[in-house]
């Protein structure tokens, strides 16, 4: 079969007309990317957000004239919400301001009904409050640990505005490929794990400018478009904060359970009280919290000190009444093997680190076991296929 072109798909998309005006998307300029992979098209489409509900039935258009394309095996169409310039906007670069987030309002485009992965077993969010307290880099190490137990783990990248798995896994470079199931991808996979990113489909560099409703649009089709295959466990690297993709994705899918992140320090813990209640308010169980960057270890003398404070997040697990899961030190060999796309528990699978991850991991284990049951399946000690880095 011949692998469509560019110029296939405009065509076809020249005939989806956006409703507001009676235009064609191509006319109006709103095509703002396609990306061809073999059989597999993703196209990127620039929209008001000021047109609501027919955002969702112009995005399914979008994907079926892609998918009438000879050829087309996977058709993927997702939204940006960029503001269209306009004669009386002074300035077309500056967004709009937002309208405030009301109290259980669920956000605009998300489809209805709640979404199904029955594939999958249990779910678990990793999340913070805030930034920079190394969310990601324990997301990757906790599900390269339960891959280490023996358990089928897939990793899914929630942050749509900084999308960090890709390089952190060692898969800048990598595409998803067709699936033998109709309008689904199979993301790629390192060390034994299937990962999905919107980092994927964009360029590393281009910044992803998409209000709340479209960020989220994205996210349910990285959730519903992919292969997961059969998942014990679907670890999902959420964005920092309470906004509305930690809402809706705690209200639109079954989540087993969230970990909280933190480190030791005050203004971070306040963040990731937040976090923890929020999950409570839409009831999500909490599996506890994680103390990230609790201390730093000499590597020569072997002095310890607790730059970032120390205990925090025990303390505060103690008074909110969740588990405590474990702490991990700050180390110079976790942040670059996250850098260079080698996570420590793979690169030293038997060292200090790894076994902090491993005992986090057994906590998650468990509690998963509890909520949903063991796994129908024994659990058979993984060892991580052979990694030669270079």
């Amino acid at each position: 079969m011949t692998s469509p072109n560019r110029e296939q798909i405009v065509a076809a998309l020249e005939g989806v007309i956006d409703p507001v005006d009676g235009k064609s998307i191509t006319a109006k300029g709103m095509v703002q990317g396609i990306d061809i992979n073999d059989e597999a098209v993703n196209v990127m489409i620039a929209v008001d957000p000021a047109q609501g509900p027919a955002l969702e039935d112009l995005r399914q258009a979008a994907e079926k004239a892609v998918a009438s394309v000879n050829g087309v095996t996977t058709a993927r169409v997702a939204l940006t919400a960029e503001r269209p310039k306009a004669a009386n906007t002074p300035n077309p670069q500056q967004p709009a301001a937002a309208k405030p987030h009301q109290t259980g309002q669920r956000p605009q485009g998300a489809s209805q009904k709640p979404l199904e992965l029955p594939t999958v077993r249990s779910i678990i969010t990793v999340a913070s409050g805030k930034g920079g307290v190394g969310k990601s880099t324990t997301s990757v190490n906790l599900a390269l640990s339960l891959v280490a137990k023996g358990l089928k783990v897939g990793l899914l990248d929630a942050d749509i505005y900084g999308p960090s798995l890709p390089r952190m896994m060692g898969l800048r470079d990598a595409k998803p490929t067709p699936s033998g199931t109709q309008g689904k991808m199979i993301p790629p996979s390192a060390f034994g794990m299937r990962v999905m990113s919107i980092g994927f489909m964009v360029d590393e560099e281009q910044p992803v400018i998409w209000r709340g409703p479209m960020a989220m649009g994205a996210l349910e089709q990285l959730l519903r478009d992919t292969d997961w295959g059969d998942l014990d466990v679907l670890v999902v690297d959420m964005p920092p904060g309470t906004g509305d993709i930690q809402l809706s994705m705690a209200q639109r899918v079954p989540v087993t359970g969230a970990v909280i992140v933190s480190t030791p320090q005050d203004i971070a813990l306040l963040d990731a009280r937040k976090g923890l209640n929020m999950f409570r308010k839409v009831n999500v169980p909490v599996f506890g919290l994680i103390e990230n960057m609790s201390y730093y270890k000499c590597p020569e003398c072997g002095h310890v000190d607790h730059i970032f404070d120390h205990g925090g997040a025990h303390k505060a697990a103690d008074e909110l009444g969740v588990p405590f899961l474990g702490e991990i030190p700050l180390d110079l060999k976790i942040r670059l093997g996250a850098d260079e796309g080698k996570p420590i528990v793979c690169t030293e699978p038997d060292g200090e680190h790894a076994k902090a991850y491993g005992a986090i991991a057994d906590k998650i284990a468990a509690a998963i076991d509890e909520q949903v049951g063991p796994a129908t399946e024994p659990k058979k000690k993984s060892l991580f296929p052979k990694i030669s880095f270079k």
